[in-house]
This record gives C-alpha cells, structure tokens and sequence, in this order.
C-alpha cells in the first residue's frame, strides 16, 4: 500500500472522528430549543421504535420553546411518554393537538457542568485523532518492510499524518470553543 493511500485513507478517518465530535456536540443542551434536542427520542408508533421527527413535524417558534405537532393525534401520549423517558430535563405539555416543551434557561452550575461534558466528548474525539495517527504509523512501518520503499518515504509519511493530526485537533479545538461560548453565553 503506497504511503500516499495509507495518509488519505486516515485523513478521512480523522475527518470522519471530527465529524463525530461536531455530531456529538449538538445534541448538547444549551437552554436555547433546538429541534436537535429530541434527535434521540424514540416514540413508540405501530410496535416500532421511531424517531420523534417521523410522527410529527418539530418547529422551534422561540428561543426557549419546541412545538411538536403530530401527524396523527393519537401519538400524543406516546411522544410525550417517549420525552419524559428520554430524561432530557424537559417536561411537555399537551393540549390535544400539538405538544410544547418550554426549555427553561440554564443555572451557571448546569452550564459548567455541561461545559465539562462537552470537553469530554472533545477529548474523545482527539484520543480517537491520535489513535488513528498510531495506527496509521504503524502501517507505514509494515508497508515500509513488506513494500520495500525507502525510509525518508515513510518518515515524509509519517510527517504528513501528524500534519493532518494536528489540523484536526485543531478543528476539535475551535468546534469546543464555539460550544463552550454558545452554552456560557445564553
């Protein structure tokens, strides 16, 4: 395997890790509504588990509610269970036709406290970086003794993985940044 295909091959597993953090990270409370809040609620609909935003349509009409309004009514008391199972930290509120969840704003205890989860799911992503770093320096030593190309190859290799190591630590970088403003400043 040349070096040139090994460095790509774990450049777009760094991306696909960064990706993951970005991912992660929305799903992240920040005391504003976001549709995205309810991305892992499951409702249960016909005997299947299904995603909140396939029995309903999700709108954020302010900053600190989210509408949910189903597509069949008969939903209501699934999706309001489905929610309050979640343990998100919201209650609905049904009115026969559409379900509200008022986000209420965050304590500065609650935002710290959410501040260190999200450096936690950063650092994840940069172990899995640097994972993918090792893994791929190791390669280019295998393919080093097995392919038979040159040791300044593999060194100019391994530069250019550390070089895209370091871009996407960076980006994991800026993405938490961003977050940590986001949640500090609401």
């Amino acid at each position: 395997m040349p070096v040139k295909n090994i460095v790509d091959d774990a450049s777009a597993h760094m991306k696909k890790a960064v990706e993951h953090v970005q991912q992660q990270l929305s799903k992240v409370r920040t005391g504003r509504a976001s549709a995205t809040l309810l991305d892992n609620v499951k409702v249960e609909y016909y005997g299947e588990a299904t995603p909140v935003g396939q029995v309903g349509s999700i709108s954020t009409p302010d900053a600190r509610s989210i509408l949910i309004q189903p597509w069949d009514r008969t939903t209501l008391n699934a999706i309001e269970k489905a929610i309050l199972a979640a343990n998100l930290g919201i209650t609905p509120q049904s009115d026969g036709q559409v379900i509200r969840i008022n986000v209420p704003p965050l304590t500065e205890e609650r935002r710290k406290d959410i501040v260190k989860m999200c450096k936690k799911i950063a650092e994840e992503g940069k172990l899995a970086v640097r994972n993918i770093r090792r893994d791929a320096n190791e390669e280019l030593k295998k393919a080093e003794k097995t392919e038979h190309f040159s040791e300044d190859e593999r060194k100019r290799g391994e530069d250019e993985v550390q070089k895209h190591t370091d871009r996407y630590v960076k980006d994991i970088d800026v993405i938490l940044e961003a977050k940590e403003k986001e949640v500090m400043e609401e």
